[in-house]
């Protein structure tokens, strides 16, 4: 179990940096606080399942192919050609914006796609794989209101103050009644995030899809129509995924 929460320690500060950095044996020992004869143990195993890979010439580590292999693995299985890329590419086109796509896991999500718009202005995008606390940002927070309430309990105790679970139990209760969430990242520059909850058949959360963009120009008018945007692809997303209990704007 310690050898298995080690190597799960040197997958995290190679990730935590660039993932295309090369590190030292010295410097992944000083990183994860072990001697440099563990760390020459541990690797030399991880380099036999592929989970890292070594630069022969500069004796240097970074991440293994084994982490693209089974990324793309659970990508093909999330229908995600067939069912999600169309409307979120549609979505990025009428809006002029960047889609992302986010998932649940436990009690965080992760951006798991994010579809470019090279027209838009705004450059400060969120990676790939990036996790976030499902009580913070819009996207998570439409996921979290369509999640059960024990759940949400549990959300609330362990993360939120208790001066502030009401608050947060009424903006929950309001972005599962109006189906999205507008919120407002930074005040000076204008930019905000709109987000729509991905419903499956049995109608529980497997998702949300999101946008930021400068709405400190938009008309009242427009941004109705871009919210519309955003709930409506978050519809029929749903929809293909076997909700029926959708109405298109």
């Amino acid at each position: 179990m310690q050898s298995i929460d080690r190597a799960m320690q040197i997958i995290k500060v190679l990730i935590k940096h660039d993932p295309n950095r090369f590190f030292s044996i010295t410097e992944l020992a000083k990183e994860c606080d072990l001697p440099t004869s563990s760390m020459h143990r541990i690797l030399n195993a991880m380099i036999k399942h592929e989970m890292i890979q070594q630069d022969p010439q500069r004796k240097l580590y970074g991440l293994g192919t084994l982490w693209l292999e089974y990324g793309l693995i659970v990508y093909d299985t999330l229908d995600y050609v067939s069912v999600l890329r169309p409307e979120l590419e549609n979505l990025m086109r009428n809006l002029g914006a960047t889609v992302y796509l986010s998932r649940p896991i436990g009690k965080e999500s992760i951006i798991i796609e994010r579809i470019d718009c090279i027209n838009q202005t705004i450059h400060a995008h969120d990676k790939l794989g990036h996790r976030t606390p499902l009580h913070v940002g819009a996207a998570n927070l439409t996921m979290l209101a369509h999640m059960s309430p024990n759940f949400v309990e549990e959300v609330m105790n362990e993360f939120i103050p208790d001066n502030e679970r009401i608050s947060l139990h009424h903006r929950l209760n309001k972005i599962k009644m109006d189906g999205y969430e507008l919120s407002h990242e930074d005040q000076t520059s204008g930019i905000s995030s709109i987000a729509a909850p991905l419903l499956s058949h049995y109608g529980g959360v497997v998702g949300a899809i999101s946008i930021k963009l400068n709405i400190s120009h938009l008309s009242e008018n427009q941004l109705k129509w871009t919210v519309d945007e955003v709930v409506n692809s978050g519809n029929k997303i749903s929809w293909k995924m076997g909700y029926s209990t959708v109405n298109f704007v």
